[in-house]
């Protein structure tokens, strides 16, 4: 934590500004962090980074640069690259984001901040998300310009994204619609239900194969809601292999994959982009 009275130097400035000048590891978008989780104080009261200091405020910045250690820099499997997008294929284990306050973890958005220097943020160049333990294809911005036309397709519905999951049992029928609204759960906020009080959320799947009681299913959703896909196979009672948060059987993984992605590029491309499927899916219902 560090203290420091204004003097006449700082008189006038913006509150941003000067934890820049006393601190200048930090990035913009980490001393947005501070203010919006209390850490940046003017007079012991909490303040906004634009904030405009006076002569003898008390600044107080709670931060400690140890536990803000350095980001590892990480490699991840280029499928596509313009002068727009870099489409990937994301391993398991990896987060799109930061969620914390100072998260050392390298995610997604780091990597993307090594290569692009065009944008600032914590998600700057994330256009939408797969789940921490999710693989498969993804794409991402490389300017402004790119994030705002690939974000809109996204709301829109103009992107054509197809999963691969195995699930438990042989779900009949073989191929339909699940139209069923998701909402939060508020027995357990980390997760998501079926409810009459949630979003609109369609998935459209199709059995591949099925043998020794496990299924390969492909899962096109319709909607982007969060965990859509894993809560809508859970109401099924054929949750996900691997996916203990819905009450699938303990696996290695969480046999969920991004196969394709289908959209129209800044350059007004329509494109398809594929992630292989990997090999441990075929093996359970080979």
């Amino acid at each position: 934590m560090r203290t420091k009275r204004v003097n006449e130097s700082m008189v006038g400035l913006r509150l941003d500004v000067a934890v820049t000048a006393l601190i200048p590891s930090l990035s913009r978008s980490s001393i947005q962090k501070l203010s919006k989780y209390g850490k940046l104080k003017v007079n012991n009261e909490p303040a906004r980074p634009g904030h405009k200091l006076r002569l003898g405020d008390k600044l107080i910045i709670d931060y400690d640069e140890k536990e803000n250690a350095k980001i590892p820099v990480i490699d991840i499997p280029v499928i596509y690259e313009d002068d727009d997008v870099l489409v990937i294929n994301k391993p398991l284990g990896l987060l799109t984001h930061s969620k914390g306050l100072f998260n050392p973890e390298a995610t997604v958005a780091t990597w993307l901040s090594n290569r692009v220097k065009t944008m600032e943020g914590e998600r700057a160049g994330i256009v939408h998300r797969l789940d921490r333990a999710t693989s498969g294809v993804m794409i991402v911005a490389k300017n402004p310009e790119a994030l705002s036309w690939l974000q809109k397709q996204f709301s829109t519905r103009k992107v054509k994204k197809t999963y691969i999951a195995v699930v438990n049992g042989e779900i009949d029928p073989r191929e339909a619609i699940i139209d069923m609204p998701i909402q939060r759960n508020p027995q357990a906020p980390a997760t998501f239900k079926v409810g009459a009080n949630g979003k609109p959320s369609v998935t459209h799947y199709k059995t591949l194969e099925s043998v020794r009681g496990y299924s390969l299913i492909e899962l096109k959703p319709e909607t982007g809601r969060t965990h859509q896909l894993r809560v809508h196979l859970a109401k099924l009672k054929h949750p996900i292999v691997g996916d203990i948060l819905y009450n699938g059987e303990p696996a290695e993984r969480l046999y969920l994959h991004a196969l394709n992605l289908e959209l129209t590029l800044p350059s007004r491309e329509r494109k398809i982009f594929n992630s292989p499927l990997p090999s441990s899916f075929k093996e359970i219902v080979k």
